[in-house]
Order: structure tokens, then C-alpha cells, then sequence
């Protein structure tokens, strides 16, 4: 397994396979999933999932000192026909469903809110237009939990949009039928002083296929942890990242794809750029392949781009292999400045600087955002890169 690293600025690493008697992934070092947050010691910041993390800036999120306000965060769900919304208790049975908590803030979210939002496609429709979330912060405290549901051979698209001001604690579960097809974009586009932390879990049916995009501009500190598990054979999931770290900034995406039954796929692929002083980006990528697992196909891989002098990245990824019955798995990690070759080679035809450099940088998101597949979040996205970085020449 991988250590744990800082990767200064222009170095390069690449995981290599590593093949263990026993399960030892970084995140299933700590205590065991639950929903209780009694079982999930109060965290110091020495521990393995949460040294890279600044606790102090959690505004109380791990140790139970926020306290829920009611002016957190207010939630709008636009949903095409013939899908369900709903707003149910804590009795639920399909809450908790999708992953159990791994750590103390998730497990404080799903001990904390008192209704969730339960969305359900059902089997074998086909939506045309996506569900839109508006997850928006009014400047308190708030936890949540959202369910998202898709019968058999049902097809959507969902996105979560996280705005405004709030100290937002949520898990999102998602649950696919066998044959469905679930594309999630979740953008955090919050205010400069807003904190989220978050559990984003997956479990995916026989043959259904989960594309997971995660977006990550705004926020004084974000740290998700997207999970997936599968139900059946031939599932796949395909799980990308764009994150954009200003100035002082905590941005952390800490994945587990757990490949628990034979057959079935995954790939990850999260970019980030960084720029401006203490800008601070973790990615901890892990992949479980059990021994059950025969047949996995997976690749995670994690590109950074450093733009100035004074961020920092720390990349880790993980591949855990308990049989040899695979497909294929790889792993790798890159961080690095601008590729000098590509800058001469614009100038060189008359581009100035400033400009060749914003093309580099739209160049190397470009791939993932023209995967969303929805028009107007691809325009918005593509301008708030752009945004980004005029803020840096200003």
C-alpha cells in the first residue's frame, strides 16, 4: 500500500500494485462503519484519516460542539414528472441503506437530522431532464441526509448545488436498481467562510452503471468522502473530480471504491489546480478489491496543477488486491507546475502569457466537464474556472 506523502510542487509519483493477506486500507483503519457516534473517538488530528486535516477549522463538526441552528441551510428539489419527492422521519427504512458512517462527522450528520429528503426514480423511467438540488447556506449550523433512489433500468441525472454560507454537515445515499444508470454531479460553490464535510455513498445493482461527478471551488474547508459498493455482477462506476483551491483554502476528497462481488468495474479519475498562499489540497484515493472480487477491472489516477507558489498538495492513492483472479488495476498520482513545452509552444505562435496560460489550464479541466452531458452546468463550470483564474492575474 502506498504511504501517505506531501508531494512538493514539480514531482511526480505512480502507485504500484500491492497484494495483502488481509484488509488494511487506509480508511478501515479507524473504528469499524457505524451509526452511532459514541463509537468514533473525538479526533486529535494524529490519526491516519484525519492528520491531513485542520480540525480547528471545523467550527465543531467533529467534537459535538455545533449545534444545529435554524437558519443552516434551506433545500429546494426541482424533479421532472413522475419522480417522488419526499420528506420522511428518521424511521425510514431506505436511510442509512446505501453506507454506514466511517467516521465521527458523518456519524454525528446521520445522528443529528431530523428529516431527510428522499428522492426516487422509478423502475425503467427515462428521464430527459435532470433533478436539480438547491442546497443553499443561510449562514447557521445544519445537518442533513439525502436519498436518492432509482428503480430497475431507470435513467437520471442529479445535481446537488451547494451555495451560500453554513456549517453543513450531510451524507448523501445513493441506491440503483439493477440495470439503472445514475449520473450525481456535486458542486460546492459556497461562500469563502463556509465549512462542509460530507459522505456521499453508492450502491450499485447488477449491470447499473454510477458516474459521480464532485466539484470543488468555494468553501474555507470542504472534506468528502464519496464511497461506492456494489449489489451484483457487471455493476460500474466511474467517479470524477475537478477541484479549484484558492488562497488559504482546504479542499479534501478522500474515495473508497470497494470492489466486493466478481465482475464488476471502476475508474477514477480527479483533477485539481491550485494557487495562492496555504491553498491546501488532499486527495486520498483507496480501492479494495476482495478476495470474493474475481474478474475487477479498475484504474484511479489524480493530476494537480500547480499554478503559484505557496499551495500544497498531498496525494495518496491506494490499491488494496486480495486475489489474483483480475481484469486489470493501476493506480497513479501527478503533481506538477505548468508544462513549460505547452507555454513556449502557444507563445510561439503570438498567444501572450496570461492568455496561454488560462488555455493550459481550461485544457487540462476540459476532459471532465464535457462528461456532465448537461449544457448549462458545463457553460457555469467553464466560466468559474475562468473566474478563478482572472482572480489570480488581478
Amino acid at each position: 500500500m502506498a504511504e501517505a506523502q506531501n508531494i512538493p510542487v514539480g514531482s511526480a509519483t505512480a502507485g504500484s500494485i500491492a497484494v495483502a493477506a488481509e484488509s488494511t486500507v487506509a480508511t478501515r483503519m479507524s473504528a469499524p462503519p457505524s451509526f452511532d457516534v459514541g463509537d468514533f473517538p473525538v479526533p486529535h488530528g494524529r490519526e491516519e484519516e484525519w492528520r491531513f486535516t485542520p480540525l480547528e477549522r471545523l467550527r465543531g463538526l467533529h467534537d459535538g460542539t455545533a449545534t444545529a441552528t435554524g437558519e443552516g441551510v434551506k433545500v429546494d428539489v426541482q424533479a421532472p414528472e413522475g419522480v417522488t419527492v419526499e420528506t420522511v422521519g428518521r424511521d425510514d427504512a431506505r436511510l442509512g441503506k446505501a453506507g454506514t458512517p466511517v467516521d465521527r462527522v458523518a456519524a454525528q450528520a446521520y445522528s443529528s437530522f431530523e428529516k431527510a429528503s428522499v428522492v426516487t426514480v422509478p423502475k425503467e423511467a427515462v428521464l430527459t431532464e435532470p433533478i436539480r438540488i438547491a442546497v443553499h447556506g443561510e449562514g447557521g449550523v445544519a445537518y442533513g441526509h439525502q436519498v436518492i433512489e432509482l428503480g430497475a433500468f431507470a435513467e437520471a441525472v442529479v445535481v446537488i448545488d451547494h451555495t451560500g454560507d453554513a456549517v453543513l454537515a450531510a451524507n448523501v445515499d445513493c441506491i440503483l436498481g439493477d440495470g439503472a444508470k445514475l449520473t450525481v454531479v456535486s458542486i460546492q460553490d459556497w461562500d469563502d467562510k463556509a465549512v462542509h464535510v460530507g459522505q456521499h455513498n453508492a450502491l450499485i445493482g447488477r449491470d447499473a452503471t454510477f458516474k459521480s461527478f464532485v466539484v470543488t471551488f468555494g468553501g474555507d474547508l470542504v472534506r468528502l468522502h464519496p464511497r461506492v459498493a456494489y449489489t451484483g455482477t457487471g455493476g460500474e462506476a466511474e467517479l470524477f473530480g475537478l477541484y479549484f483551491t484558492d488562497a488559504g483554502q482546504h479542499q479534501e476528497h478522500r474515495l473508497l471504491v470497494d470492489h466486493n462481488v466478481p465482475h464488476c468495474k471502476s475508474n477514477v479519475v480527479y483533477k485539481g489546480a491550485l494557487q495562492g498562499d496555504d491553498a491546501h489540497a488532499v486527495w486520498i484515493g483507496d480501492v479494495l478489491i476482495e478476495a470474493q472480487a474475481e474478474g475487477t477491472d479498475t484504474y484511479e489516477m489524480n493530476r494537480n496543477l500547480v499554478l503559484t507558489d505557496g499551495a500544497r498538495v498531498d496525494s495518496v492513492p491506494n490499491l488494496e488486491i486480495e486475489t489474483g483472479e483480475i481484469v486489470g488495476a493501476g493506480h497513479a498520482s501527478a503533481t506538477g507546475r505548468f508544462d513549460d513545452e505547452q507555454l513556449f509552444y502557444l507563445m510561439a505562435r503570438g498567444i501572450p502569457e496570461q492568455e496561454a496560460r488560462r488555455l493550459v489550464v481550461l485544457g487540462f479541466f476540459a476532459e471532465l466537464v464535457q462528461q456532465i452531458g448537461v449544457a448549462d452546468l458545463q457553460e457555469r463550470l467553464i466560466a468559474k474556472i475562468e473566474e478563478e483564474l482572472e482572480a489570480a492575474v488581478a
